[in-house]
């Protein structure tokens, strides 16, 4: 991360502390519910304003298009500049979309306010993730990732389902009045929390450096350095000493080498360093396998509701819900926890070929209410064990374009989730609800065939 004068910020950034991992947390938790909201809301939605619960799905659509479109732009800009400010910005732009959603007086005017919901998630949750990544320790950066991106999951047994008893209670509107409250207030703390801290102006007795492979962020007396005149290679403009190591300490990798290479300490393990620029294409694999995974789970989610509404089943609605998303914490959970310990890659093949197996399992169970929850459970836990696992590899791959990566990962995302609401609406309407989930299981399987030519690099770190 670079400040507006071009210094390196890395070397005066805060930690990371309990307080802003539960911020980053609750922040993820209430985008999330803004999201997943949606779909169990759609019947209601179409209701109110005499449209087909099929033409509803373009809300889905809509949002995950500007998401798309502004995803990369906004991960460009927050490591150009300060992404506690881009962040800040974010969600006072993502509170003023959900007042628009809730006073909307038209479904024209609905629509586009889930398009500049859309724009301004775009700018939070990669740039949330970004901030929690590189203060991190590196052996443990995929749980705290998945840590964090639990609030998203908690949203879907939690926020989507109180929104749906809000909507069966009171109307739907209220769920979207209590989301830009929730967002607006949650700029205050973010605008201090990622600030740098004033550094002494002698420092011997304040050095709190931990040398690499031991996680933390560079001593705050080390600011007072002189910057080195030469800049780094990749792009980036900043000094080529103070490039981010893949460790995410800040400090140069150790044993860099003219090529861009650096050794792992005490690994003997030699990977490409910051000073080289990732290849193009080991990103687009990447991100291409986020896409598959997201439209195999989400055209099984955004549908749900719609087919258990249409069974005589509205009922049961929230308690799946609750079912999918504790199975969704828990496998995020497993699988942060997995990808430090083992090969990223491997844990998000493992991910792919549960999920494929578990939706085809789910399509077989749809009729029977008790079976649905214990198939959706399982299947969730199964899918989520991606999600970190890949935010892993990509910072792993990437430091000093972790922004821009997520943020590219992110659109990979609303892309395939975007598809899962284009396609599935007429796919439940002509065919029904479980062929849609055999397609979203097939698409899992190409998922699994293109993450195995990834390459690992990040074992043996920290």
């Amino acid at each position: 991360m670079q400040s507006p004068h071009d210094e390196p910020a890395v070397d005066s950034v805060p930690g990371l502390s309990a307080g802003s991992v539960a911020l980053a947390w609750l922040t993820q938790f209430l985008v999330g519910t803004d999201l997943f909201v949606v779909a169990p809301l759609l019947p209601r939605i179409a209701a109110s304003f005499a449209v087909s619960v099929a033409g509803t799905g373009l809300l889905v659509t809509a949002f995950s298009i500007a998401y798309v479109v502004a995803s990369p732009f906004a991960g460009w800009v927050s490591d150009r500049w300060d992404r506690a400010s881009v962040l800040v910005v974010a969600l006072v732009l993502f509170s003023a979309a959900n007042a628009g959603t809730a006073l909307a007086p038209g479904f024209g005017v609905l629509l586009m306010a889930r398009v500049v919901a859309g724009l301004a998630a775009a700018a939070t949750g990669p740039t949330v993730y970004a901030l929690v990544s590189v203060r991190a320790r590196p052996r443990a950066r995929a749980q705290v990732l998945a840590v964090v991106g639990s609030g998203l999951l908690t949203a879907l047994w939690v926020g989507a389902p109180a929104g749906s008893l809000l909507g069966r209670y009171v109307g739907w509107r209220a769920a979207f009045v209590i989301l830009a409250a929730g967002t607006f207030l949650l700029a205050f703390p973010h605008a201090w929390v990622w600030r740098p801290r004033p550094t002494p102006a002698a420092g011997a007795a304040q050095r709190t450096t931990e040398r690499p492979g031991e996680g933390g962020v560079m001593a705050p007396d080390e600011t007072a350095r002189p910057a080195p005149a030469a800049t780094a290679p990749d792009g980036t403009g900043r000094p080529a000493e103070a490039a981010t190591a893949p460790d995410g300490t800040g400090r140069p990798g150790a044993g860099s080498t003219a090529t861009g290479k650096i050794r792992r300490p005490g690994t003997g393990v030699t990977v490409p360093g910051p000073a080289r620029r990732p290849r193009a294409g080991i990103a687009v694999a990447a991100v291409a396998v986020t896409t598959l995974w997201a439209f195999s789970v989400y055209s099984l989610y955004t549908f749900l509701a719609v087919a258990l509404h249409a069974d005589g089943r509205a009922g049961v609605v929230p308690w799946l819900l609750v079912g999918y998303g504790i199975g969704a914490v828990v496998g995020g959970q497993v699988g942060g926890r997995c990808a430090d310990r083992a090969d990223p890659v491997r844990v998000t093949r493992s991910a792919l070929a549960l999920t494929a197996g578990m939706e085809a399992v789910v399509a077989l169970v749809f009729p029977r209410t008790g079976a649905l929850a214990g198939a959706l459970a399982v299947f969730a836990s199964a899918a989520y064990a991606f999600f970190p696992a890949q935010q892993r590899h990509l910072v792993d791959l990437f430091p000093e374009r972790a922004t821009a990566l997520l943020s590219w990962n992110n659109s990979a995302l609303f892309v395939g989730l975007s598809l899962a609401g284009a396609v599935g609406g007429p796919v439940v309407h002509a065919l029904g609800y479980p062929p849609l989930l055999y397609i979203g299981a097939a698409v899992a399987v190409p998922a699994w065939l293109v993450a195995r030519g990834r390459p690992d690099r990040s074992r043996g770190e920290g």
